[in-house]
């Protein structure tokens, strides 16, 4: 069992948009914060049917049950219209809404009722190494960060299965992709962009689409949770600076799959780009659960001096190293930044062993960094 970090900070009684790629976690979490509720799994069909088919018997269940509250509806992002009714119980019999679901963009693009702005919006991502009991880099990097498959002995199958199912069938479905083959492509392009920064025009060639093309199923990816972009910084630069923003997947297992990375072993290449993708998730992540809601940019030159991991108004900048013994090159990026901005803490995130001060730069082992990040110790 995992001790989930969602709970819902700052929520009170208020009802709740509750959004999750599949598989994060979000069902069973909402099971063990409230056994009790009354729950509408729209992913059944006798569920979803009914409540297509006789809408007034869903208010009147609820208004009998309101010592199940709050009402959690699993999968709003099905049945939209559902909305109204909705709304309606919750002005005028404050009631209390749990609504969970894999994607919003369904929601958000057809025009449907958003609750007036009467809902809070939270999100449960993949698993992070505060919430794993025995945190396993090597599993993580492998497996990924979603609790079943890093849970399985033998993840391979369930990540294909996930990605057939749910990225290629029923994200083309919601989102109405007409060229499936093109979109499987793209998909496979998109990882090999992970961690990396975007140029729609290449992606467009290799997919034989437009960049127009491919900047809207960069948004369907972004819609449906399954990825993010990662901007440049650029304020005030006295160096020239790269515009083009990263991207990465959401999970570190997804992006390894779709590259057909197989097995990830340490001091490879191949690590330290799996590496710095689950640095990014917890940070990610932690921005997030704490409700601090810090801004993260990546900040690079047109000279390729590069830091990774920007955060906040630049008061954090943050190089990951997937070396067992950090030196003076692995600390360019970071002291040319601090050439142009005042920055509060310059750290280089290694698998050293021990914990290091050079030039005023933390070399900090993962776990050492991961512990601070969790006990608000980094920004």
């Amino acid at each position: 069992m995992y001790n989930r970090k969602q709970a819902f900070i700052g929520a009170g009684n208020e009802s709740i948009f509750f959004w999750g790629a599949r598989q994060t976690g979000k069902s069973t979490l909402l099971k063990i914060l409230y056994p009790n509720a009354l729950t509408y799994d729209l992913l059944l069909s006798r569920v979803y049917n009914d409540l297509i088919k006789y809408p007034d018997s869903f208010i009147e269940t609820v208004l009998a049950n309101l010592d199940k509250t709050p009402v959690i509806i699993d999968e709003i992002q099905r049945l939209p219209n559902l909305l109204n009714e909705i709304q309606w119980l919750i002005v005028n019999h404050n009631v209390r809404f749990i609504l969970s679901g894999s994607s919003p963009r369904k929601i958000i693009r057809s025009g449907a009722n958003l609750l007036g702005g009467r809902a809070l919006r939270y999100e449960l991502y993949p698993l992070t190494y505060s919430e794993i009991p025995n945190f396993d880099l090597i599993r993580a990097i492998n497996h990924g960060l979603l609790p079943r498959h890093y849970d399985s002995a033998n993840p391979k199958r369930l990540i294909a299965s996930y990605i057939g199912n749910y990225l290629r069938d029923e994200i083309v479905a919601e989102a109405k992709i007409r060229n499936v083959e093109v979109f499987s492509r793209f998909l496979e392009a998109a990882a090999f962009t992970n961690g990396e920064m975007v140029n729609y025009t290449n992606i467009a060639a290799d997919c034989g689409v437009s960049a127009t093309t491919i900047k809207e199923y960069f948004q369907i990816l972004q819609d449906t949770l399954l990825g993010r972009f990662l901007p440049s910084f650029q304020k005030k630069p006295k160096r020239k600076v790269i515009h083009a923003p990263k991207f990465y997947l959401f999970d570190v297992g997804i992006a390894n799959y779709l590259l057909n990375r197989g097995k990830i072993e340490p001091k490879t290449e191949l690590f330290g780009k799996a590496f710095e993708h689950f640095i990014y998730q917890e940070i990610y992540a932690h921005s997030r659960y704490t409700d601090k809601e810090y801004p993260i940019y990546y900040w690079r030159t047109t000279s390729n001096i590069e830091v990774d991991f920007i955060l906040g108004d630049h008061e954090v900048a943050i190089e990951v190293k997937s070396t067992d013994h950090a030196k003076s090159e692995h600390l360019k990026g970071l002291k040319a930044f601090a050439e142009e901005y005042e920055v509060k803490k310059k750290i280089v995130i290694t698998t050293d062993p021990l914990s290091r001060l050079v030039d005023d730069i933390l070399i900090l082992p993962w776990q050492v960094f991961l512990e601070k990040l969790w006990a608000d110790e980094i920004i």
